[in-house]
């Protein structure tokens, strides 16, 4: 066979290979097709709903086809500083999750996948300064979070139905929601000020009632004492009240013999630890040394 035959069949075959190849196309059974002929949609394959994936065909340099996923997709929006009702600055970072289930009408209105991330971030922005900016920053940060989260993705939803750009709005969640930094910084230092006067008066307050607590206690043992005092002095009186009765009892029984015991009781108290006295050898103090009766010679 010539060389020129041989060339030109080679040539033949790459051209049917190359059109072959741009003749069909495979459609996943996780993602929707649509068909473009001169950039205009004919045909949406494999759409929410249809299960037609697999090989397929189409006109070859004529036909283009774009790629949709049919799963639930992730879009993370960049965190962005919010205004709160309470003009507090909060950094948000969130993120939504959706479903294409009209390929067709996200082509006519963003045209691709990029597109549609631009006009979410569009979206979640608007959603999110709009909610926030309407609850004070504490709701946001360590308040009603699911609350706040809902209210969010219902704005998301009224803004994606609206616009009707082919998709549906599954979910949307704050990652993270707090002060900038620098106003971090000064909240910090704000709250450890204030915590710092709560603790001198709460130890001022317990150290005044420490002060009240001790002077009843010492109010009440002055009390008891004067009142055991009291009593003590009380119960003294009424033994040396019997004493006397009983001393007086005694005199009127038998006068000789207590007066022989009061000398006794004087001796005793006066001869102790052989203590010298001084006294006249005639003294009534002795007069029980001269006689038994006590009596004078």
């Amino acid at each position: 066979m010539p060389r020129f035959a041989l060339i030109s069949l080679g040539v033949i075959l790459a051209i049917a290979v190359v059109v072959g190849l741009s003749a069909t196309y495979t459609v996943s059974e996780r993602e929707s097709a649509l068909v473009l002929r001169l950039g205009n949609p004919v045909a949406v394959i494999n759409e929410p709903g249809d299960l037609e994936p697999g090989l397929h065909f189409k006109i070859p340099f004529v036909d283009d086809v774009l790629h949709f996923d049919k799963r639930n997709v992730e879009f993370n929006m960049a965190p962005a500083e919010i205004l709160a009702a309470d003009q507090e600055r909060l950094v948000v970072d969130a993120f939504l999750r959706y479903r294409i289930v009209n390929p067709l009408r996200v082509y006519q209105t963003v045209r691709d996948e990029r597109g549609l991330q631009q006009r979410l971030s569009a979206i979640m922005d608007d959603s999110l300064r709009g909610v926030i900016a309407s609850i004070p920053s504490s709701e946001v940060i360590s308040g009603q979070r699911a609350e706040v989260m809902n209210r969010i993705r219902l704005a998301a939803e009224a803004q994606v139905a609206t616009q009707d750009i082919g998709i549906e709005v599954i979910d949307v969640r704050i990652l993270r929601a707090d002060l900038p930094q620098q106003i971090t910084e000064r909240v910090f230092e704000r709250m450890r000020s204030e915590r710092q006067q709560e603790a001198a008066l709460i130890r001022a307050q317990g150290e005044e009632r420490a002060r009240q607590i001790r002077a009843e206690a010492d109010r009440e043992a002055t009390v008891l004492l004067a009142n055991a005092r009291s009593e003590a002095e009380t119960i003294r009186g009424d033994g040396d009240a019997q004493r006397t009765a009983i001393f007086a009892d005694a005199y009127g029984q038998d006068a000789d013999f207590f007066a022989f015991y009061r000398s006794m009781l004087a001796y005793d108290l006066a001869l102790r630890d052989n203590t010298p006295i001084i006294i006249s050898p005639d003294s009534e103090f002795f007069r029980y040394f001269e006689n038994q009766a006590g009596e004078p010679d």
